[in-house]
């Protein structure tokens, strides 16, 4: 599969040939379903928690005697049936939602939502993208250039997730730069991942990045 590569000003600067075992996989909404799911899993932090009975204060003395008053027996004010008591089968946070995502299974949906990126014309390459200074001004006008490129006019109008821009390296000087636009992610290709390919319209790579990803099975 071939694919233009351009300049920061969204000139053409070339062609790129990237392996079609990689990029040209069918969609398998099956799988992806799968490693979503177990991902979302994987990020849920168990909030909720009520008290049982063990854990509500109060309830060390009997409330009234067992017999002779005509009222029910009662053994603890801590008991599920009173107000304030402690709660019965309630939600708490030692549950775990964790789910068990093979490797190769996860590798293999991050490549497949990768192939119809490409289909979709949604992954743009660049040369190399490179500031004279760590500046917003300058990362909203790359944005600007590129968004002159046919298939990604959205890159200056979409204002929430509209792309992740994927480096070789870390580059403190480029997250700076894009930091106070919004609806921009920048960080490492290799810590690309479903959830985020799924979640951001556009994938913005340099040259050496996308390589990063042929040395995937």
């Amino acid at each position: 599969m071939e694919f233009k590569v351009y300049n920061q000003k969204g000139e053409e600067a070339g062609k790129i040939k990237l392996n079609d075992s990689i990029f040209g996989l069918p969609w398998n909404a099956d799988l992806i379903h799968q490693v979503v799911v177990s991902m979302q899993a994987n990020k849920r932090t168990p909030v909720a928690h009520a008290k049982s009975r063990a854990e509500v204060s109060g309830g060390g003395r009997k409330p009234w005697r067992q017999k002779g008053t005509g009222r029910a027996r009662h053994g603890s004010r801590r008991s599920p049936i009173w107000i304030g008591g402690g709660v019965t089968h309630g939600p708490t946070k030692e549950r775990s939602y964790e789910k068990k995502i093979n490797k190769k299974m996860k590798n293999k949906a991050l490549l497949i939502v990768l192939s119809q990126k490409a289909k979709d014309k949604e992954i743009l390459i660049l040369d190399d993208l490179k500031f004279v200074a760590p500046k917003t001004k300058e990362a909203a006008g790359a944005v600007s250039s590129l968004s002159k490129i046919k298939g990604f006019e959205k890159l200056k109008t979409k204002k929430k997730n509209r792309a992740a821009v994927l480096l070789p390296g870390k580059d403190a000087g480029l997250v700076r730069a894009f930091n106070n636009l919004p609806g921009i992610l920048v960080g490492e290709a290799r810590n690309l991942n479903v959830l985020d390919a799924l979640t951001f319209k556009y994938l913005i790579f340099t040259k050496e990045a996308i390589k990063y990803f042929s040395a995937k099975k």
